[in-house]
Order: C-alpha cells, then structure tokens, then sequence
C-alpha cells in the first residue's frame, strides 16, 4: 500500500541513533510498512517537502550541538525563507537521545520538533527524550516510545486485509549477503585479493578533496610521548603525526577524527570464539534493497580486515544485540544451548533490564565477552549476520593541541590512555586510547615485523569544533583547562605566541605538578616572554585540595577586568562531570563581587557572553 511508507532518518555521533534508527526500521517492517533508513546528511532534505511519514532519531553532542550527519539537515531547515507551510503533508514523530548529565540535554531533538511544526509538520506522537544517564540507558524511554507509537501507526494505518504483524520470534532477513570466495588456488590464484590491511595508507590527498571519514589520510607517527611521570597511575600522551602533504588545513578549536581498529589479540580472540578462518576472503552484496552496502568495508574483504577495522567488537552491547542473538540461540530442550536461548530471552523482557544492566552495563562487559559466555549461541551465528548484530567501529575525535603556525605539516593529539578496572576479571581498555599508545614509530626496519604487529600510520580527517576562537589576535582569551582540557587552549597558545601576541591567562588544574603538569616547559617559555600568565591548582599536592574554581575566584579581579575592560573571550574544556558547572558558578561568583551585581544579574550577564560567543564549553563524559 503506497500510504504504508515511512522514512526513519537519523542523526548519530557515537552510533546509538544509528543502532536506535535500525530497530524502528526492524518494528516497522514486521508491521509490513515500506522503509527507507538513512542518515539525515545522506537524505535529499528538499525531498522532505514530499514524505508524508518520518521518523527522526537525532542524538545531542557537544554543548547542544547536532551530530555531525545531520548538520546540513538542520542548517537548511534553519533557512529563513522557507515558507510556514512547506511541511504541511508531513505527519511525524522524534525521539530525541541525550545524557541529563549535560546542561542542554536533548536540545537537539526539542529543537527538531518545535522546527519542523513551525514549517507545517504534524506531530503524531510525544517528542520522546532518551537519557542515556539513566540505569537502563536510552532503551528506558525508547521501548515505551515506540510501543505507543506503532499503536498510533496501526490506527492511521491499519493492516491490510489478511495481513498480521509479523511474530517477534521470526527472524529478520540479514541485511546482506555473504559469498566466501575460493582461495585454494595459493599465491597467484585468480580469486586471491590481499585485503589484510587498510587501503589507502599513506596516499598523498589533494587539497581538493580534503580527507574524510570515506577516505581519511594515514598519518605517519614522529612522536609518542608520556607527559605524566611514569609511576603516576594516569597514562597521558602528548602524539604527534606528520601531515604534509595531506590537504588537511585545521585551526585551533577543530577537532581530529581517529578511525581506530581493535587490537590484535582482541581479533584473535572473537575469530577463535566464533570458529572463523581470519585469512578467508568473502564478497559482500545487498539482501534488503534499502540497505545499501558500507562504504568502508573493500570488497573482496578478508575476515580478518573485517574484524580488525569494522567490527565494534570491544564495545558494550545495546539491547538491540540481545535481541538479535536470541534469534540465533536454541537446542534440544535442557540443553545448554537451549539455556543460552532462556536467559537471552529474558534480558530482553522489561523485567529483565536490571539483570541486564547488572551483567553488561555495570561492569562494561563488551560483545566479545558476551559471545564467549554465550558459546552455544555463538556457534550457530551466520557470518552475514554479524554486520547485523555488531555495530561499526566509530571513529574517535580528540581536540587537536598543536598550532598550523607553530606546527607546521604536524599535528598533535594530547590524550589519556583509557584504562580501568570492574568487578570482571580484566581491565576495561579503550579501543582507541591503547591503540594509539600502542603504535610504533616508522624505524625502517619491515622485515621482521608480522602481520599483528601495530601499524605505524594512523588514519585521520579534521572537522570543526565546538569551540571557536576569535580571529583577532590581540583580544584577551581567558582558558580554564584542568587535564586534558587544556588541548584546545595549547593550540591557541602556540598559535598567538608563533605570532608574538600575548594577553593570554590559562588556568591548569591537575593532581600533582610533579606527576601530571602537562607540557610546564613550555608554559615557562611563554610566561617568560611575557605572552601567558598560566594559574595552576595542584588538587593533591597540599592537605586541602585545590581546583581550577578556587583559582578563579582568587584571581577575581584580574578575571573580571579582562571581561569587562579588555572583552576578553572566556573558555572552558574538560571532563563534562562537575568541572564545567563549577566553573561558571565561580566566574558568576567573580562577576557578582567584582562587577557588583546579583547573582541573578551575574548569571544573566554570562547568558549575554554566551550569546555572543564570548563564553564557550568544550566538555566530554
């Protein structure tokens, strides 16, 4: 039935949209509707004035920031010309995803709704809120979201005679097809492709074609060094990669993309859970014509490449992927694997949530584990299924700390090493913090490497930040950058001081100055200059503990002089958890005393810098 069409667009930045995108179109076909996924930047948005029925899916990022998919979604539906009716046939639905712990908690998808209705959009359901902050993650919001939406879509468009909902318990089709390919033939043989390794690694781009998630630049290494001593209980590096002749062109405040792959004995162990040949080769093709074949992924690819750069094998599981393997468990009756298929089954009841919580979230338990506690289950997973039930590897963004003036052809990364400890056995490793730490400089020496051994080029592309810096370079810029907060402001640093231009004041918080002072060498150089007053706090390096606020607060009047006499630009970056709050109540603080206002008046004095972009927040969970 041609009315029976919907359009579930999506705008994702870590991949939960996507993942959330997939299993509205996963309901929406058992209920015999015509679907269409795709990302919002990936949809012709001057198509929208022709749908009748869409569903959206946006996450928010950032400081209330949309996701970098669904950008130019939202920057032409901003346009001031389009006309208050030009939504007028679209009926529509969005579920927002955010975390409550951020002050603009899901401003994306509230802004979404309340555009769309002001363009003649009619809304047939509740703008739902996803917390991904709470127990259960976003699925506490999203499985009662979408159970009351289909029961508004079955009203408005009932079934066809004959037709039912198509039982839970019925598998869906694979989004693929897999053909392994015959290799039999050894070296030489027609159908042997040598897919073990990322293409294009070390391709010069053109500035034309800048690098891009589809085609990222392979950076090579010059340096990996530890900034914090090496008995503190924090790794941090300080990476620098050489990107000449790259056309990568970056200014303080944009952020790097790191496509990272999972590490060697992570692949080993998934490929040995699952029974597979890492060295096979298979050919991927379409089994849903709505479904279109990963860009990513080089076709012929090697079982091995697959695992090693596409798959998120280390990642937690949604809920989704319970889901999906249930539909793979099963025996005779009591046995194991039977087991398996019960206890599957019941952490995906409402009942079972906690349980499940309990058992992956908690604990951060991650799909390979899972696979191995669920061995039978495992076993019986077809190949072409596992594009369905893992997610992608997303790429990663880290602030970037060097200056194009400074640094020219490099650029640097100043990163902690994600490393820490559950009640599991093993220690919890981010993908791609330990992969970096992990890659080896270039010596030349290529013949005894093996194939597991790291690779040496790191593949990247740059994108706009959140944090803008002004373009002249005599205004005063305030920065409060406790830990690797201070990456951005290095860049903004070494970019003035290159230039000879002063009037900087950071503020730098950490444990210890002995153990974690990032880069203090270079602050006494730039402090000696007379270019950069830097304000430290040393939270454990004296009975009561100090942070960057206390600081602040002490230094009251220089801030406010700076502010209100010289227009400088504040800024904050850092861990998203306190730290940003308890800053802007301190300069609230300061403004108060020293501009001698309420604190009422304090807090609507900063809302005016935040309009005008004088006041900014880069912060991160």
């Amino acid at each position: 039935m041609e009315d029976r069409q919907v359009l579930v667009l999506y705008g994702s930045q870590t991949g939960t949209a996507h993942d959330v995108a997939d299993r509205v179109t996963r309901e929406a076909k058992r209920r015999h509707f015509a679907t269409r996924v795709l990302s919002m930047d990936d949809y012709n948005v001057t198509s929208l004035i022709q749908e009748r029925l869409v569903i959206f899916v946006c996450s928010t990022t950032g400081q209330g920031d949309p996701p970098d998919n669904m950008r130019m979604f939202w920057k032409f539906l901003l346009r001031r010309d389009l006309p208050p009716t030009s939504l007028s046939g679209l009926k529509f639905a969005v579920l927002g995803l955010g975390d409550s712990s951020y002050q603009k908690f899901n401003v994306v998808g509230k802004r979404l709704q309340k555009r769309i209705e002001q363009l003649g959009g009619q809304a047939i359901h509740s703008l739902g809120l996803a917390d991904d902050h709470h127990d259960l993650g976003v699925d506490a919001v999203v499985t009662p979201w979408l159970s009351e939406l289909w029961d508004v879509l079955l009203t408005m468009y009932p079934l066809a005679p004959g037709l039912d909902v198509i039982a839970s318990d019925v598998c869906p089709t694979s989004k693929y097809k897999v053909q392994f390919l015959d290799t039999t033939n050894g070296p030489g043989g027609q159908h042997e492709v040598n897919v073990s390794q990322p293409q294009d690694q070390g391709v010069v781009i053109s500035s034309v074609n800048p690098p891009s998630s589809l085609c990222p630049f392979h950076a090579r290494l010059i340096s990996n060094q530890r900034v914090t001593h090496p008995d503190h209980f924090q790794d941090v590096r300080l990476i620098k990669l050489d990107i000449a002749g790259s056309g990568i062109s970056y200014s303080p405040g944009d952020v790097v993309m790191i496509q990272p792959q999972n590490s060697a004995d992570s692949v080993e162990k998934f490929l040995s859970i699952l029974g597979l040949d890492p060295d096979k080769q298979f050919q991927l093709s379409q089994n849903d014509p709505d479904s279109p074949l990963p860009p990513q992924i080089p076709n012929p690819c090697s079982v091995r490449w697959l695992a090693t750069h596409y798959l998120d094998i280390n990642s937690v599981p949604r809920r989704s992927f319970f889901e999906l393997l249930w539909y793979h468990a099963g025996g005779e009756p009591d046995s194991d694997a039977e087991l398996e298929k019960e206890k599957l089954a019941e952490f995906c009841t409402p009942q079972g949530q906690e349980e499940l919580y309990n058992y992956c979230n908690r604990v951060k338990r991650n799909i390979r584990e899972v696979l191995e506690d669920f061995v039978k289950t495992s076993a019986q997973i077809p190949f072409e299924y596992l594009l369905d039930l893992i997610p992608p590897l997303q790429p990663r963004a880290f602030s970037i700390a060097s200056s194009p003036k400074a640094h020219p052809d490099q650029l640097h990364v100043l990163m902690a090493v994600v490393r820490y400890q559950t009640k599991l056995h093993f220690p919890r490793l981010g993908v791609c913090s330990n992969w970096l730490a992990n890659v080896r400089l270039q010596d030349g020496d290529t013949a005894n490497k093996t194939r597991s051994e790291p690779v040496t080029t790191v593949p990247i592309w740059v994108k706009r930040g959140t944090i803008r810096f002004p373009q002249d370079p005599n205004i005063p810029l305030v920065m409060v950058g406790p830990g690797t907060g201070l990456a951005p402001f290095r860049s903004a640093i070494h970019e003035r001081c290159a230039e000879g231009k002063g009037d900087l004041v950071l503020f730098f918080g950490c444990r210890s100055e002995s153990k974690d002072f990032f880069c203090a060498e270079e602050w006494k150089h730039f402090t000696h200059q007379g270019l950069l007053k830097l304000l430290t706090a040393f939270s454990r390096d004296q009975e009561e503990k100090i942070y960057v606020q206390h600081r602040i607060r002490e230094e009251g009047s220089l801030v406010w002089k700076m502010i209100n006499e010289q227009s400088a630009y504040f800024y904050i970056a850092g861990n998203a958890k306190s730290m940003p709050d308890d800053v802007k109540e301190s300069l609230r603080d300061v403004i108060s005393i020293h501009g001698n206002m309420t604190q009422t008046e304090a807090a609507s004095y900063i809302q005016q810098l935040e309009k005008n972009r004088r006041f900014q927040v880069e912060a991160w969970s």
